[in-house]
């Protein structure tokens, strides 16, 4: 006779870098079962989901456009994290990058393109900073749950566009409830002729690893991820914890306002409410599956990016709602937060 008991034992360091390749693996036997119920074969589901945007320069290309802002706010995600704080207005965040950088589009009259450009960077920043202040403050002096005072900041931001959009900021020309057209000289310059892809993917992927430089090579770095492990421990090391996760909830909001400031001088070149396609939210993801990992939350977009664009082919070629791909991510981040959960026991046979 013998028992099963469950303890705690972490997970080698092989089996942790291949868990996101299982998340993906299960995440896709989940997403087979439905198209199986829904009388569409999986085959030809993924086929068209994975393989065939791919095949092209245009959909190619369209992949790193829609991976653009998710590897932003994958990024802001990561960094706030690993300090241990849990910051959920990445969403926020970018909008309110993308109201400084509609701002600034209509004011830098004359300014010479790197110059404009320089500042649309640094406003877009401080934007998204700005707007993780008050959440930031309230969890370093109240000790308030930064989940809650996050997540509240996107509702706020939300109705405050709507405002800008149907006053003040509405379209003098179309009256259509979005911003005046940015000047030229603070639109970003496409990488590739005739495409999306915009100056913005530079800017994230750039951010990225300055993101994995700060975490793994400075001081900083070494005193948010002893925050992260344990706050009272870190506190007895010397450490001034709330001092340190203020700075990383702060650069974290300017790290998300950056994809804000992407989207609107990168591609609609004017602010609209329907603006992120809720890349705050995805970008939970990509950390998640990333193993909140610069490096893995890059590849993460990419792969997301590649969902999101298949998930248009599979809808025009047969038939299925383009909410798969918002399907595929919801199963995803769920199998991933168990995944990781479940790394760190396992069932002994006693």
């Amino acid at each position: 006779m013998f028992n099963l008991k469950i303890e705690k034992s972490p997970a080698p360091l092989w089996v942790k870098l291949l868990l996101p390749i299982f998340a993906v693996i299960i995440t896709m036997i989940i997403t087979s079962i439905f198209s199986y119920i829904s009388n569409i074969d999986p085959l030809e589901t993924f086929r068209y989901l994975l393989v065939a945007p791919l095949s092209s320069r245009v959909s190619t290309i369209e992949i790193f456009v829609k991976s653009t802002p998710l590897i932003l706010t994958g990024a802001a995600v990561i960094f706030a994290f690993k300090a241990g704080y849990w910051n959920i207005g990445a969403e926020g965040q970018f909008y309110a990058g993308a109201i400084v950088a509609a701002w600034l589009g209509q004011i830098l009259v004359g300014f010479p393109v790197w110059l404009s450009i320089t500042l649309m960077v640094l406003g877009g920043f401080i934007g998204g900073m700005l707007w993780a202040l008050p959440s930031a403050f309230l969890k370093v002096n109240l000790n308030v749950d930064e989940v809650v005072t996050t997540l509240l900041m996107n509702t706020i931001v939300l109705f405050f566009i709507s405002y800008l959009l149907n006053g003040p900021w509405r379209d003098p020309i179309s009256f259509w409830p979005q911003s005046p057209t940015l000047l030229e000289n603070t639109q970003f310059f496409k990488l590739l002729p005739n495409s999306r892809l915009h100056f913005g993917f530079i800017i994230a992927v750039f951010t990225m690893l300055i993101i994995w430089f700060i975490l793994n090579k400075t001081p900083f770095g070494l005193k948010m991820r002893a925050a992260g492990l344990g706050k009272d421990a870190a506190e007895f090391a010397g450490i001034k914890v709330n001092k340190t996760i203020f700075i990383t909830a702060l650069v974290s909001g300017g790290i998300a306002g950056l994809a804000g400031l992407g989207e609107v001088a990168g591609i609609h070149y004017h602010l609209i409410e329907a603006l992120s396609g809720n890349a705050g939210y995805t970008g939970i993801i990509v950390a998640t599956l990333g193993g909140l990992n610069p490096i893995g939350g890059t590849f993460a977009a990419l792969f997301i990016g590649l969902i999101d664009t298949g998930a248009q082919t599979v809808s025009r070629y047969l038939g299925v709602p383009i909410y798969l791909g918002d399907v595929i991510q919801s199963i995803l981040l769920l199998v991933t937060l168990a995944i990781f959960l479940l790394q760190n026991y396992r069932i002994k046979r006693s």
